[in-house]
Protein backbone atom coordinates (compact mmCIF):
# COMPACT_ATOMS: atom_id res chain seq x y z
CA UNK A 1 0.00 0.00 0.00
CA UNK A 2 1.39 3.49 -0.64
CA UNK A 3 1.72 5.84 2.35
CA UNK A 4 -0.19 8.99 2.53
CA UNK A 5 2.94 11.38 2.37
CA UNK A 6 3.55 9.78 -0.99
CA UNK A 7 0.02 10.35 -2.39
CA UNK A 8 0.20 14.08 -0.63
CA UNK A 9 3.27 14.96 -2.46
CA UNK A 10 1.38 13.23 -5.70
CA UNK A 11 -1.85 15.19 -5.61
CA UNK A 12 0.08 18.68 -4.64
CA UNK A 13 2.87 17.63 -8.11
CA UNK A 14 -0.79 17.38 -10.27
CA UNK A 15 -2.47 20.35 -8.47
CA UNK A 16 0.41 22.25 -9.98
CA UNK A 17 0.61 20.85 -13.33
CA UNK A 18 -3.45 20.78 -13.71
CA UNK A 19 -5.15 23.05 -11.23
CA UNK A 20 -6.60 22.07 -7.75
CA UNK A 21 -10.17 22.22 -9.33
CA UNK A 22 -9.11 20.07 -12.44
CA UNK A 23 -7.28 17.19 -9.82
CA UNK A 24 -9.92 14.02 -9.19
CA UNK A 25 -8.73 11.14 -6.79
CA UNK A 26 -8.77 9.30 -9.72
CA UNK A 27 -5.81 10.98 -11.27
CA UNK A 28 -3.68 10.80 -8.14
CA UNK A 29 -4.19 6.85 -8.20
CA UNK A 30 -3.16 6.45 -12.14
CA UNK A 31 -0.34 8.84 -11.39
CA UNK A 32 1.09 6.64 -8.70
CA UNK A 33 -0.63 3.27 -10.46
CA UNK A 34 -2.82 2.34 -7.58
CA UNK A 35 -6.14 1.12 -6.73
CA UNK A 36 -8.33 4.23 -5.12
CA UNK A 37 -8.97 1.94 -2.40
CA UNK A 38 -4.99 3.02 -1.48
CA UNK A 39 -6.10 6.09 -1.90
CA UNK A 40 -9.60 5.80 0.69
CA UNK A 41 -7.05 3.88 2.88
CA UNK A 42 -5.56 7.68 4.25
CA UNK A 43 -8.05 10.44 2.62
CA UNK A 44 -11.94 10.27 2.33
CA UNK A 45 -12.26 12.63 0.30
CA UNK A 46 -10.37 15.26 -1.58
CA UNK A 47 -10.37 17.59 0.96
CA UNK A 48 -8.52 15.85 3.35
CA UNK A 49 -5.71 16.29 1.49
CA UNK A 50 -5.58 19.96 2.03
CA UNK A 51 -5.92 18.74 5.61
CA UNK A 52 -3.05 16.93 5.35
CA UNK A 53 -1.26 19.61 3.42
CA UNK A 54 -2.15 21.79 6.18
CA UNK A 55 -0.74 19.20 8.92
CA UNK A 56 2.52 19.10 6.86
CA UNK A 57 2.94 22.77 7.37
CA UNK A 58 1.93 22.30 11.29
CA UNK A 59 4.39 19.79 12.14
CA UNK A 60 7.00 22.39 10.17
CA UNK A 61 6.14 25.06 12.80
CA UNK A 62 6.56 22.79 15.51
CA UNK A 63 10.04 21.58 14.50
CA UNK A 64 11.48 24.79 16.42
CA UNK A 65 13.44 23.81 18.97
CA UNK A 66 12.36 25.96 22.37
CA UNK A 67 15.80 26.18 23.36
CA UNK A 68 16.75 29.32 26.01
CA UNK A 69 17.77 31.46 23.33
CA UNK A 70 14.47 31.15 21.64
CA UNK A 71 12.28 31.63 24.79
CA UNK A 72 14.96 35.00 25.30
CA UNK A 73 12.95 36.55 22.39
CA UNK A 74 10.13 38.99 22.46
CA UNK A 75 7.11 37.48 22.02
CA UNK A 76 5.94 38.85 18.81
CA UNK A 77 9.16 38.11 17.71
CA UNK A 78 8.73 34.01 17.88
CA UNK A 79 5.51 34.19 17.00
CA UNK A 80 7.03 35.96 13.31
CA UNK A 81 9.03 33.20 13.18
CA UNK A 82 6.38 30.56 13.76
CA UNK A 83 4.12 32.41 11.28
CA UNK A 84 6.86 32.15 8.76
CA UNK A 85 8.14 28.70 9.40
CA UNK A 86 4.12 27.68 8.58
CA UNK A 87 3.96 29.61 5.47
CA UNK A 88 8.12 28.38 4.44
CA UNK A 89 6.64 24.92 4.46
CA UNK A 90 3.57 25.56 2.06
CA UNK A 91 5.99 28.13 -0.37
CA UNK A 92 7.03 25.32 -3.49
CA UNK A 93 3.31 25.02 -3.84
CA UNK A 94 1.95 28.15 -2.54
CA UNK A 95 -0.30 28.86 -6.21
CA UNK A 96 -1.76 25.35 -4.95
CA UNK A 97 -2.20 26.21 -1.74
CA UNK A 98 -4.78 29.18 -2.98
CA UNK A 99 -6.46 27.15 -5.43
CA UNK A 100 -7.58 24.82 -2.35
CA UNK A 101 -8.68 28.02 -0.63
CA UNK A 102 -10.91 28.93 -3.46
CA UNK A 103 -12.17 25.49 -3.74
CA UNK A 104 -12.59 24.98 -0.22
CA UNK A 105 -14.68 28.77 -0.46
CA UNK A 106 -17.08 27.71 -3.50
CA UNK A 107 -20.87 28.31 -2.02
CA UNK A 108 -21.34 24.66 -2.51
CA UNK A 109 -18.95 23.67 -0.11
CA UNK A 110 -20.01 25.35 3.44
CA UNK A 111 -19.25 22.09 4.83
CA UNK A 112 -15.44 22.54 3.84
CA UNK A 113 -15.93 26.33 5.28
CA UNK A 114 -16.73 25.20 8.71
CA UNK A 115 -14.02 22.54 8.36
CA UNK A 116 -11.52 25.38 7.45
CA UNK A 117 -12.56 27.53 10.81
CA UNK A 118 -11.80 24.57 12.57
CA UNK A 119 -8.52 23.94 10.69
CA UNK A 120 -7.28 27.61 11.55
CA UNK A 121 -7.96 27.03 15.06
CA UNK A 122 -6.27 23.96 14.94
CA UNK A 123 -2.84 26.07 13.35
CA UNK A 124 -3.68 29.08 15.77
CA UNK A 125 -3.17 26.83 18.59
CA UNK A 126 -0.10 25.16 17.40
CA UNK A 127 1.17 28.81 16.79
CA UNK A 128 0.40 29.85 20.58
CA UNK A 129 2.31 26.50 22.15
CA UNK A 130 5.17 27.36 19.58
CA UNK A 131 5.79 30.68 20.21
CA UNK A 132 5.53 30.11 23.89
CA UNK A 133 2.94 32.37 24.70
CA UNK A 134 1.68 31.64 28.37
CA UNK A 135 -1.52 34.25 28.54
CA UNK A 136 -4.46 32.97 30.85
CA UNK A 137 -8.15 33.18 30.91
CA UNK A 138 -9.81 36.54 29.41
CA UNK A 139 -6.33 37.46 28.40
CA UNK A 140 -5.96 34.14 26.36
CA UNK A 141 -9.12 35.07 24.50
CA UNK A 142 -8.04 38.44 23.65
CA UNK A 143 -4.25 36.42 22.37
CA UNK A 144 -6.27 33.92 20.58
CA UNK A 145 -8.57 36.20 18.66
CA UNK A 146 -5.98 38.59 17.93
CA UNK A 147 -3.35 35.85 16.62
CA UNK A 148 -6.13 34.29 14.23
CA UNK A 149 -6.77 37.38 12.87
CA UNK A 150 -2.79 38.24 12.09
CA UNK A 151 -2.58 34.54 11.24
CA UNK A 152 -5.04 34.97 8.30
CA UNK A 153 -4.92 38.11 7.04
CA UNK A 154 -0.77 37.10 6.31
CA UNK A 155 -2.22 34.21 4.84
CA UNK A 156 -4.10 35.85 2.55
CA UNK A 157 -1.45 38.71 2.08
CA UNK A 158 1.15 35.88 1.21
CA UNK A 159 -0.61 33.94 -1.53
CA UNK A 160 -1.34 37.44 -3.43
CA UNK A 161 2.45 39.23 -2.78
CA UNK A 162 4.51 39.10 -5.16
CA UNK A 163 7.13 41.33 -3.70
CA UNK A 164 10.08 39.88 -3.38
CA UNK A 165 10.68 36.57 -0.47
CA UNK A 166 7.53 38.05 0.53
CA UNK A 167 8.94 40.67 1.94
CA UNK A 168 5.51 43.02 1.27
CA UNK A 169 3.82 40.32 3.38
CA UNK A 170 6.53 40.34 6.25
CA UNK A 171 6.68 43.96 6.58
CA UNK A 172 3.13 43.57 7.32
CA UNK A 173 2.91 40.79 9.93
CA UNK A 174 6.02 42.93 11.35
CA UNK A 175 3.70 45.79 11.71
CA UNK A 176 0.76 43.74 13.01
CA UNK A 177 2.95 42.04 15.77
CA UNK A 178 4.06 45.40 16.68
CA UNK A 179 0.65 46.72 17.32
CA UNK A 180 -0.09 43.75 19.38
CA UNK A 181 2.94 43.97 21.67
CA UNK A 182 1.82 48.32 22.16
CA UNK A 183 -1.54 46.83 23.36
CA UNK A 184 0.43 44.15 25.35
CA UNK A 185 -1.67 41.32 23.28
CA UNK A 186 1.74 39.03 22.97
CA UNK A 187 2.56 37.53 26.84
Amino acid sequence: MTDKSTILDKALQLGLERGWEELRLHDIADALDIPLADIAQHFSQKDDLVDAWFDRADQHLLSIKAESDWLALPAERRIEEVIWRWLEALAPYRRVTGQMLLYKLEPGHIHLQIGGVLRISRTVQWLMEAADLKARHLHRIRQEIALSTVFVSTFVHWLTDSSVHQQSCRQSLKRKLAVGAKLNIWK
